[in-house]
């Protein structure tokens, strides 16, 4: 199972969220670029961004940024937030981006999500956020009333081949991911399954792959030093164990 390493991005810095709530971020560093090369040193074959700003706002705010780690680092970017036109996937697949995150634009807007799909295949990705097993959208600021897993599943039809889903409720919270939900979509969506939220610790990522989900997001365990990325993607990726360290990334 592959292990990936998140940036979230907040006015340039980067920074995590407690359950999705804006008003409750932490800033862990200013150098989003500088983070990044920390993570594929430690051996990240694929970095997650979110632009937070864009995500509220409802388009790219911080694509300079996002570009400039793209272009800085040898591994794939993905990126999701505020992605809801053809106009916005495109500057990002076209300029360094490997895929990108589609969320609220999948809910509101599924013909757009048939034509990115038609358009640019593997590379688009469905971000499938869920509290209480709802659909939020709009940045998590509004939940919809449609059910994650009914919803992948129909998404699926379109061509979709991978799905990132974040249980809102655990993330950030390093409480533990939602195995049942998460092994109910794998299940039941026909899609390579990610997953995010409440993850802290190696055992928490061998209970993701047990569900039999393709790959997992962490992120505050990371910057907080409770999970080490080397360590975690020895665990995960190669099959070794090894200690843990306690000292988070700046």
């Amino acid at each position: 199972m592959m292990v990936i390493p998140a940036i979230d991005l907040m006015g340039g810095a980067c920074v995590r969220l407690y359950q999705g709530e804006f008003d409750r971020a932490t800033v862990y560093g200013r150098d989003p670029v500088a983070v990044a090369h920390r993570f594929v040193e430690a051996g990240a074959r694929l970095i997650h961004l979110v632009d937070l700003d864009g995500a509220r706002a409802g388009r790219p705010v911080q694509r300079k940024t996002v570009l400039a780690v793209a272009r800085a680092v040898p591994v794939p970017l993905e990126v999701g937030g505020g992605i809801r036109s053809m106009e916005a996937i495109a500057s990002y697949l076209e300029e360094g981006v490997a895929r990108v995150v589609l969320g609220s634009a999948a809910v509101k807007h599924p013909a757009l999500l048939e034509a990115a799909v038609a358009r640019y295949g593997e590379r688009i990705v469905l971000g499938l956020d869920a509290r209480n097993g709802r659909v939020a959208v709009e940045g998590w600021q509004a939940t919809s009333e449609r059910d994650a897993v009914s919803l992948a599943k129909e998404m699926a039809t379109m061509g979709l081949a991978e799905v990132i889903y974040t249980d809102i409720a655990r993330d950030g919270t390093l409480a533990g991911p939602d195995l049942e939900g998460l092994a109910r979509l794998v299940k039941e969506s026909g899609m390579k399954v990610i997953a995010s939220g409440g993850i802290s610790s190696v055992d928490d990522l061998k209970a993701v792959a047990a569900t039999g989900a393709a790959g997992a997001i962490v992120g505050k365990a990371l910057y907080d030093g409770r999970l080490d990325l080397r360590t975690a993607i020895l665990a995960l990726e190669v099959g070794e164990d090894a200690g843990q360290t306690d000292h988070p990334l700046p």
